[in-house]
């Protein structure tokens, strides 16, 4: 009897089989670049979005407290506020300094019996500080409580390894500094704690299916449907890439750019700076104010007269702006250094911004 399909190319199950292996390929390639030791414990997202409010509407339970900081984005600050507005649980805020780093000291202050997660960002993406993790994730831990951190800003500019941080869950978006295509994000979620965050999706996994209950087992637990595996193996790709040269050798680079261009701004009369001094606490990217100027103003010149883009606002990090003092004057224009930035543009961005203050 001849097969079903047979010579019309592969059949479905080898096209889906294929898919399947190059999947689990991209999977073993992210984690190794977070220090992931078991692939199965990185699960695939939809964005960096997604992959937070999986875990934090997977983990929380009613009567919870949630501490977390001024700093973080509204994929962090929103959730965890429909949760509050329920009154199912309650939420501390840790402040920041003038820089936007937290210090470890008010984080563990502001614990409670009732903490069951602490949500942090591993670096403002309105400054760019980067907060001191692997001390915050120690307290958490010697109180038994759980750290989630967004890695949004951080993957792929900075070496990361989430044992040594010693982390319970981590969540990024695949298309910034890991270079993969939008539509992608990654949770990493610590050995054992999948017994005790829900899934909030349930579906078919290709695994168990003369069950009617989702699967337990890591990563199928999680990953309903359809994955969208152009965009994950873009993803992969993008990350062997970057484990070629190597994250530290970007870091590097970074780095010296960073301080080009930090070197160049201070220099700027009207120019308001705002972030960690030393280029060595921050990621890659600055945020300014001009005197005379809205940031939207700074914003339209820019791409106006120089061609060059940047992103003004309040980037999704209203009480950042608040302690900054930001809020009310539209937030701030914030410039962002990519892997293939070069010294030139740098040079170009910085005598833009210093005919525009002097006009």
């Amino acid at each position: 009897m001849r097969r079903l399909g047979a010579g019309a190319g592969r059949s479905p199950y080898a096209e889906a089989t294929e898919a399947t292996r190059s999947v689990e390929a991209a999977r073993r390639a992210c984690a190794r670049l977070l220090g992931i030791l078991e692939p199965s414990r990185l699960i695939f997202t939809s964005n960096g979005t997604s992959a937070l409010n999986l875990a934090i509407h997977g983990i929380l339970r009613p009567g919870d407290n949630v501490v977390t900081t001024v700093v973080e984005h509204n994929s962090v600050l929103r959730p965890l506020t429909a949760w509050r507005d329920r009154g199912e649980i309650t939420l501390t805020y840790v402040p920041c300094d003038g820089s936007g780093c937290v210090d470890p000291d008010d984080v563990r202050r502001a614990i409670e019996p009732t903490t069951r997660l602490i949500a942090v960002s591993h670096a403002s993406n309105v400054t760019g500080a980067i907060q001191p993790i692997a001390h915050i994730a120690t307290l958490a831990r010697e109180r038994g409580v759980r750290t989630l951190v967004d890695a949004a800003q951080t993957a792929g500019h900075l070496p990361i390894d989430v044992v040594q941080l010693g982390v319970d869950l981590l969540a990024t978006s695949g298309h910034k500094g890991l270079l993969g295509p939008l539509g992608t994000g990654l949770l990493y979620i610590c050995p054992g704690l999948e017994n005790l965050i829900d899934a909030v999706e349930q579906g078919g996994t290709g695994t168990r299916s003369d069950e009617d209950r989702q699967p337990t087992t890591m990563p199928d637990k999680y990953e309903s449907g359809n994955a969208n595996v152009p965009a994950i193996l873009g993803l992969g790709a993008a990350i062997e890439y970057l484990a070629g040269r190597g994250v530290s050798v970007w870091h590097t680079q970074f780095q010296m750019q960073l301080e080009r261009l930090r070197g160049g701004l201070v220099q700027i009369p009207g120019l308001r700076l705002f972030g960690p001094p030393a280029a060595g606490d921050s990621v890659a990217l600055v945020s300014l104010t001009i005197e005379g100027y809205d940031p939207q103003e700074v914003a339209a010149v820019l791409d106006s007269t120089f061609h060059i883009q940047v992103r003004p606002g309040l980037h999704c990090a209203p009480l950042m702006h608040r302690a900054l003092g930001t809020l009310d004057q539209g937030g701030t224009v914030r410039l962002s250094l990519g892997h293939f930035t070069t010294a030139e543009e740098v040079d170009a961005v910085l005598a833009a911004l210093g005919e525009l203050a002097s006009s």
